[in-house]
């Protein structure tokens, strides 16, 4: 009966939708810096559990602290899989492609039922262009697998709105709440638009959502701090102390600053592609829409004053605004035989096609970011020799793939440690080096992983455009040492773009 009822809030758009995301795991498992914190968490929580002197923070606690909520119930969610793993002695590799799509999954039943909520409200055609809208863009997808705090942000946005559409106005507030208190702050900026327009159109009492919103407050402070103290070891509340840092002290500006207009000029036309301006057209062919859209244009606007953005602080405003414009796509479809709306209905569908090219484009270039991952698993299955060996893995391949799931036991070893000079690198006894650097001394280099490196255009009509990749990290093994097995790499020599 269960498996029946969850079967029967699935269709054939939803399996879509997971089939690209699940696509999208598959061709890019690795994880870049900004994921790191999450992804050595789950890895700690599964393999070292409560011996918690292993944990990864406490050597690289990074530069504001945050929560470990999500990455516990990830974690505690995948461990039955995770231990079927162990008792078959696979990589951990194969834990983090299911850490992965635990998280995946959860992103993807929190759009399943937002879409449920929206067939409800605006009808089939609009659910439907929905779920094809979010097919056609890369990023929303491509971030839906990847442990953020973005993204545990994703869930709870989505199910807020999902709240409001179902007539439970408390809800959305409490979901907001406890996003803002425990995964995001910045949401507070998403929550105050979304509390004036539930108490401007009568859909609760300033008092009721007062007091609704204290309690969960109160609640959703006790389990982050609660948590985190544990296993930070010491009195702490995460979010607070990544607001003091952004908005007190404005030090998010030390990783660059934007101009004001950057989330509506580049951001949210590279994440929505055709939706962009189906979506701004929505607000006047569904007015229906207007009350849940407008607060996440004015969240998007008031982020807009703060210096440093990227496009993931934003994501959990795109499904929203997809409902905008599936809302414009399903009125123009609605109305495709009649003379004004023909032009309108082709239009819609080049754009759409349009969308996708430019995400397999996407795709392509994202795929080839992790040369770090791609070095470390070539290292392993090349060098499948029994003797010890240690390796150091330098700035750069560790922010672009590496992270402890890659890791194995006996006979590897590793090293992360910052700041080494050649002299170091010479006298620390590594077997092999990932470095960024194309040559150090006292190691032969052995192989050069590509990474993206731009795009130019070219004249082909099958494809106008051609990714550029370049040597960025590269492998190194000690000379004159027994233990560097004599394999057959693949040829470094040509460090040109290719």
């Amino acid at each position: 009966m269960l498996f029946r009822k969850l079967a029967s809030r699935f269709d054939k758009w939803d399996v879509l939708v997971a089939a690209i995301a699940v696509f999208h795991i598959y061709m890019a498992p690795y994880t870049k810096v900004e994921e790191s914190f999450n992804t050595q968490a789950m890895h700690d929580f599964l393999f070292h559990r409560h011996h918690l002197e292993k944990y990864d923070h406490f050597e690289f606690p990074g530069v504001v602290p945050r929560t470990f909520l999500g990455a516990l119930m990830i974690a505690v969610i995948s461990a039955p899989v995770v231990l079927v793993l162990n008792l078959l002695h696979l990589p951990k590799l194969y834990a983090l492609y299911t850490v992965r799509l635990v998280l995946g999954a959860t992103v993807l039943g929190s759009l399943s039922a937002l879409r449920a909520q929206v067939k409800r409200e605006f009808g089939n055609e609009v659910s439907t262009t929905f779920a094809i809208i979010t097919a056609t863009q890369f990023h929303l997808l491509f971030y839906a697998s990847r442990p953020l705090p973005n993204v545990f942000a994703l869930v709870l946005v989505n199910l807020a709105f999902t709240s409001w559409m179902r007539g439970r106005p408390v809800n959305t507030l409490r979901f907001l709440v406890f996003t803002t208190l425990v995964f995001r702050c910045d949401a507070i900026l998403l929550l105050a638009p979304v509390g004036l327009t539930l108490l401007w159109l009568g859909s609760v009492t300033f008092w009721g959502a007062f007091r609704s919103c204290a309690i969960t407050a109160v609640l959703s402070i006790a389990v982050t701090c609660g948590l985190d103290s544990v296993v930070w070891r010491q009195w702490i509340w995460p979010e607070f102390q990544v607001l003091w840092f952004n908005s007190v002290l404005n030090r998010s500006t030390e990783w660059g600053v934007s101009p004001v207009h950057w989330y509506f000029t580049s951001a949210l036309p590279r994440a929505m592609l055709a939706a962009m301006p189906l979506s701004l057209a929505g607000l006047f062919l569904e007015r229906r829409v207007a009350q849940y859209v407008l607060p996440i244009l004015s969240f998007i606007m008031m982020y807009s004053k703060l210096p440093h953005k990227e496009l993931r602080f934003i994501l959990f405003a795109v499904p929203m605004l997809n409902v905008a414009a599936a809302s414009t796509v399903a009125r123009i479809y609605n109305n495709r035989r009649k003379p004004m709306w023909t032009l309108a209905y082709g239009s819609c569908f080049l754009l759409l096609v349009l969308s996708v090219g430019a995400s397999l484009i996407m795709s392509s270039a994202s795929y080839a970011n992790y040369p770090g991952g791609h070095a470390l698993e070539l290292l392993h299955n090349k060098d499948l020799t029994t003797s010890p060996k240690t390796v150091h893995i330098d700035v750069l391949p560790a922010m672009t793939g590496v992270s402890r799931f890659l890791e194995r036991d006996f006979p590897w070893s590793y090293s992360k440690k910052e700041d080494l000079s050649e002299h170091d690198l010479k006298n620390g006894n590594f077997t092999y080096l990932l470095s960024a650097k194309s040559e150090v001394f006292g190691y032969n280099r052995l192989a050069a992983i590509p990474g993206f490196a731009g795009v130019r255009l070219q004249k082909s009509i099958v494809s106008p455009i051609h990714l550029i990749l370049a040597p960025q990290v590269y492998i190194h093994g000690q000379q004159n040492c027994e233990t560097v097995a004599p394999m057959r790499w693949p040829d470094c020599s040509d460090t040109s773009p290719v």
